[in-house]
């Protein structure tokens, strides 16, 4: 870490808009998104933990990733409504690069949740027969701690990159949090080392889970349009279709942020595709990937049943 970090007393996050003004129907915009997303998110943890009819793979995958949703809304969204209150937020330096680690960590750990869930559809539509001997518990426990483990040290060394610069004082962000594309365009000391290897390094990891994905939907096309039935092609399509709107949504706006050279920088597109990818998508996930399930509303229909009856008596 450079000796100048350390001296360096803190940032100052100008928040969502520009401006000493406070902006309180946007602070209660993004409180009521916020409260729904936890809401929702730690439902969907609580009942896929609880209900024995929710044991299968979909929804073991369906439970971390309510879980990393909720986490990873929590990194950022404080912040951002503080600062829509009180523009000007100042931040240590240790505060910055521990939210921009855990930010990081769990947005990489989202898209390889992305990915082994649309693996595990693939083979549930194309490989029904072989489905039980494919995604085996052990394999599913396997694919969640990788997607942890891969994320984390990724992160790791993000983190340790971008905090060996040098920034100037006071460093003005003009963001609602410590993102790195944002630290990377405020640096004063030479970066194309750092994001010669972050864009690199980064490229393959987020890439990945994203030729995953395309591959398993690939096939589910595919084996959609052999179904004869009109219903049957309908309701897959539909389904799919849900499931990738969320997918592009994400992988989309990441991508559009990440990848380009800290010169292209824009401060007001970077703030807007963050809300997108860091925000509305983790809300949307427990209604399109969950609350529209029929076996998810009926295990919620049950516990509701249960905490009633005790009343009854």
């Amino acid at each position: 870490m450079a000796l100048a970090n350390l001296t360096t007393p803190e940032f100052l996050l100008l928040g969502l808009l520009d401006g000493a003004d406070a902006h309180l129907l946007l602070f209660l915009v993004f409180l009521g998104v916020y409260l729904l997303n936890a809401l929702a998110n730690l439902t969907m943890v609580v009942v896929v933990r609880s209900d024995r009819a929710l044991r299968s793979p979909m929804y073991y995958f369906l439970g971390h990733l309510s879980l990393v949703d909720v986490c990873f809304t929590t990194v950022t969204v404080p912040r951002l409504l503080a600062g829509l209150l009180h523009p000007g937020q100042p931040v240590s330096f240790q505060a910055c690069f521990a939210q921009m680690y855990f930010f990081v960590a769990l947005g990489i750990t989202e898209s390889y949740l992305l990915a082994a869930m649309a693996y595990d559809r693939a083979v549930a539509v194309c490989r029904p027969l072989h489905y039980c001997t494919l995604v085996t518990p052990r394999r599913c426990v396997a694919l969640v701690l990788a997607s942890w483990a891969v994320a984390h040290l990724h992160s790791l060394l993000h983190t340790l990159l971008i905090s060996a610069l040098s920034y100037p004082r006071p460093a003005i962000v003009r963001h609602f949090f410590c993102d790195m594309t944002v630290l990377l365009s405020l640096a004063t000391s030479d970066t194309s080392a750092a994001e010669t290897a972050i864009f690199s390094e980064g490229l393959a990891v987020v890439l990945t889970p994203l030729l995953l994905v395309s591959l398993s939907y690939a096939r589910i096309l595919v084996e959609v349009l052999e179904v004869r039935s009109a219903s049957g092609r309908r309701r897959a399509f539909s389904t799919c279709g849900a499931h990738l709107v969320v997918v592009l949504l994400f992988f989309g706006s990441v991508l559009s942020v990440y990848f380009r050279s800290s010169s292209a920088y824009s401060a007001r597109y970077d703030r807007l595709a963050s809300v997108v990818y860091a925000v509305i998508t983790p809300t949307l996930n427990p209604f399109i990937y969950s609350l529209r399930n029929k076996e998810v509303k009926y295990a919620l229909k049950r516990r509701l049943r249960c905490r009633a009856a005790p009343q009854e008596i």
